[in-house]
């Protein structure tokens, strides 16, 4: 169960965050009510003002190794679940979010 899919501008991501956590971190993969899966992520920013946003991306942009304006916020701006668009190379992103994924579960 991944929680994305390459598309021919790059990577589309689902992502369930939870924001005023202890510390920054991947909490694995999970599942929304329909059974698709969602990158977990939590973030000590607090949900205000977009704060927890601008954190998402700068989270993802240093785990992945791509640029701010490299990750956009499709839906969910004001809820848990996200979907975003990570721009650039579709299979290396993906790559990168199966090896952070595998270091996610160790």
């Amino acid at each position: 169960m991944r929680p994305y899919s390459i598309t021919e501008t790059g990577v589309r991501l689902s992502v369930r965050l939870t924001p005023r956590a202890a510390r920054d971190g991947l909490a694995g993969v999970t599942e929304d009510a329909n059974g698709r899966g969602m990158l977990a992520i939590r973030l000590s920013a607090p949900p205000v003002d977009g704060a927890a946003n601008k954190a998402l991306i700068a989270f993802l942009a240093k785990a992945l190794g791509l640029r701010k304006t490299d990750i956009a916020i499709r839906s969910g701006e004001l809820s848990r679940m996200k979907i975003l668009e990570l721009a650039g190379d579709g299979r290396a992103i993906a790559a990168r979010l199966d090896a952070l994924l595998g270091n996610a579960h160790a």
